[in-house]
């Protein structure tokens, strides 16, 4: 059998979180390149449609499931619609996150609950939720979206920070846990890409990025979506527990000034 046809998602049914923009469409769009029917999550329903159609082009099955993943009663029927509708889901992609930038003495109980309750509760729970189904017959992939914040301090951002570390403590744990369920278990650790939430980040920062990326540049989404099919498909069989960083070099070292 060639690399390729391990690489390929035929008849396979995937579901992502936070798939209406950014890293989580471009995931969405490339598992259905390579063969899969996806179901498309997040808070915002007319972003949905507008990448479902774009699945739908490229001859596979998109349903739109609008769902706060903070909502546990939400996740629930996004699941269950998801099995209805197309299938068990055989892939997982937590995608969806949030952060607020605050120095931590600003930091608000509001603060703390937007963010932990999206990025490490909605976490939790979908993928028990997907997992209960993943279980029964013996097989699946999950990937996480871990950040550079899950293994460098960076001031401000001490909320991410906690939840991105947390995801890769959390991506190792499952995965002993559901080895025997033949069940993978990976996470994916972007560097600075060009989404929605990085390009509102100020000038100076951008310059600072810019800087200290050995590439010299900001990623796109698309930089990741050759990790995410490997980790999505039967190529990976023999990978889990593990953090890639898709970075441009950041974690390996920092340029000189």
């Amino acid at each position: 059998m060639a690399i390729s046809d391990d690489m390929r998602l035929d008849g396979q049914v995937a579901l992502v979180t936070g798939a209406s923009h950014g890293i989580g469409e471009a995931m969405a769009v490339a598992f259905a390149e390579q063969g899969a029917d996806v179901a498309l999550a997040s808070r915002s329903a007319g972003d949905l449609e507008r990448v479902a159609r774009h699945i739908r082009s490229l001859g596979r099955a998109a349903i739109v499931v609008p769902t706060d993943v903070a909502d546990l009663a939400a996740i629930e029927r996004m699941v269950q619609t998801t099995v209805e509708r197309l299938g068990p889901p055989d892939i997982l992609a937590n995608v969806a996150g949030v952060t607020r930038r605050k120095p931590l003495l600003e930091v608000s109980l509001d603060d703390w609950d937007y963010v932990v309750n999206i990025n490490l509760r909605g976490l939790y729970f979908v993928t028990q939720a997907v997992g209960k189904t993943m279980t029964e017959r013996r097989r699946g992939k999950v990937i996480n979206i871990a950040s550079m914040t899950s293994f460098r301090g960076f001031s401000g951002i001490s909320l991410y920070g906690l939840t991105k570390a947390a995801v890769v403590q959390f991506t190792k744990t499952v995965a002993v846990e559901w080895a025997p369920y033949h069940i993978q278990v990976n996470a994916i650790a972007p560097g600075w890409i060009e989404t929605p939430m990085t390009v509102t980040m100020a000038p100076e920062r951008r310059d600072w990025v810019n800087a200290h990326v050995p590439q010299g540049k900001y990623g796109t989404p698309r930089d990741l979506i050759s990790m995410a099919v490997y980790l999505a498909s039967a190529a990976s069989n023999y990978t889990t527990g593990q953090t890639f960083a898709i970075d441009g070099g950041f974690l390996a070292g920092n340029p000189w000034p």
